[in-house]
C-alpha cells in the first residue's frame, strides 16, 4: 500500500531568492501611527488649507500692490546712443543720455534704483557656466583649463580677470538721478555699495592677497568688453574694487529669465532726501555704453520701494490665492460627494 503524497509545501523548505525574511522589520509587523480619516477631519485640512491660503494671498496681493514703482525705457529714448554702440568700433567714445520725468507724489522710504534687461537669456549652459570660481576666490590658477573659453586669454598669452562670458558681458551704463528744485539742480545721494548678498562679497568673490590691487592684478588684462580694468571699477572706494565690488558680483548671479532687473543703487536718506523722493520734476543722466540693439533687447531703469514681503511682484501672492481656491472648491467637491452617497446609504 502506497502512502499518500501531501501537496503542501515540506516544513523548512527554501524560501525563493526574493522572499524577504519573516521579521517585524521587513513584514511590516512594527507598530506604526495609522491614521483613521474620517470625513470630518478630511474636510476641515482643505477647507482651513484654503481659508489660510487665501487670507496669506490677499495680504501677499495688497502688499505688493502698495509698492511705488516708476519704471522708464531709455533703450528708445537714448536711439542715438544706441546707434553708436552698435558699432563696437566706438566702444571708447562716451555717449550721454537725458531723460526728464516728474513724480506726483512723494515716495517715501527707502528708495531702491534697478536696472532692467529684456530678451536678454542668462540662462544658456555654455554661458552659466563660463566663469572660474576658483579666479573669483583670488587664487592664482590656470584658467585655460577652465570652462571660460574663448573668454580666457588674449592671442599674446595674457589671461583675462575675470575669465567668462558672463564677466565679458556685464552691465556697465552709469545711471545718476538729478533732482530738479526751482532754477537749482541736486544730484540725488546714491549708494553703490550694500547691494549684494553678505555670502557673496565675504566667501564666494574674494581679492588676490597682495599690497594693492593694482599689483595683485599685474600680468593680467580687463576683459574685451570692458572699458577699465577690475581693480579700477570704482575709483572713489578702493574697497568696492576688484572682484569684490558689488555691481559685478550681483552681475554674476543669473537670471533665470530673459527678462530681469538688478539692484543698482539705493537713495541714500540725508538732506531733502532723508525722507525718500519729494514730488518734483527730476532728470536721469545715463552714460550710454551696454548695447541691445543686435539681440533685440530694451534696457529699463526702475526707482521702487520695498515692503516687507518685497518688491511689486504679484506673483506668490497669486499663487496662494489659486491654492487657496483649488483646496476651498475640493473641499466643497468631497462634502457633495460625501452627502449624496450617505444619502444613498440610508435609502437602502
Amino acid at each position: 500500500m502506497k502512502n499518500k503524497t501531501s501537496s503542501t509545501p515540506q516544513e523548512g523548505a527554501a524560501c525563493p531568492s526574493r522572499c524577504p525574511d519573516n521579521s517585524a522589520f521587513k513584514q511590516q509587523k512594527l507598530p506604526a501611527w495609522k491614521p483613521q480619516l474620517t470625513i470630518a477631519t478630511v474636510l476641515s485640512t482643505f477647507f482651513l488649507s484654503g481659508a489660510f491660503c487665501l487670507s496669506a494671498g490677499v495680504c501677499l496681493i495688497l502688499s505688493a500692490s502698495s509698492v511705488r514703482e516708476i519704471q522708464i525705457d531709455y533703450s528708445d529714448k537714448c536711439s542715438d546712443c544706441s546707434k553708436l554702440r552698435e558699432n563696437s568700433s566706438n566702444w571708447n567714445v562716451e555717449c550721454l543720455c537725458y531723460i526728464n520725468f516728474t513724480l506726483e507724489e512723494d515716495i517715501l522710504g527707502d528708495v531702491f534704483m534697478y536696472y532692467g534687461l529684456q530678451n536678454f537669456y542668462q540662462n544658456h549652459r555654455r554661458y552659466m557656466i563660463s566663469r572660474s570660481d576658483a579666479q573669483l576666490l583670488g587664487r592664482n590658477v590656470n584658467i585655460e583649463n577652465s570652462y571660460c573659453s574663448p573668454f580666457t586669454t588674449y592671442e599674446n598669452g595674457t589671461p583675462m580677470a575675470p575669465c567668462g562670458a558672463i564677466a565679458n558681458s556685464m552691465f556697465n551704463d552709469t545711471i545718476e538721478l538729478f533732482y530738479n528744485l526751482n532754477s537749482s539742480v541736486i544730484q540725488v545721494p546714491l549708494l553703490k555699495t550694500g547691494n549684494s548678498w553678505w555670502t557673496d562679497k565675504n566667501v564666494k568673490f574674494r581679492n588676490p592677497k597682495s599690497y594693492n590691487l593694482s599689483s595683485a592684478f599685474a600680468g593680467t588684462a580687463r576683459p574685451p568688453y570692458w572699458q577699465k580694468p577690475v581693480y579700477l571699477l570704482d575709483e572713489e572706494d578702493e574697497r568696492n574694487n576688484g572682484y569684490v565690488n558689488d555691481d559685478f558680483i550681483i552681475w554674476m548671479r543669473v537670471s533665470a529669465f530673459a527678462t530681469f532687473r538688478n539692484l543698482y543703487r539705493r537713495v541714500r536718506r540725508i538732506s531733502q532726501f532723508a525722507d525718500g523722493l519729494p514730488a518734483g520734476n527730476y532728470t536721469f543722466h545715463i552714460s550710454y555704453n551696454f548695447p541691445v540693439t543686435t539681440f533685440k533687447g530694451k534696457k529699463h531703469v526702475i526707482l521702487s520701494t520695498v515692503v516687507w514681503s518685497g518688491g511689486s511682484n504679484p506673483f506668490l501672492g497669486i499663487a496662494y490665492v489659486v491654492s487657496g481656491t483649488a483646496a476651498t472648491l475640493t473641499g466643497f467637491v468631497i462634502t457633495a460627494i460625501h452627502l449624496k452617497l450617505r444619502k444613498m446609504y440610508f435609502q437602502k
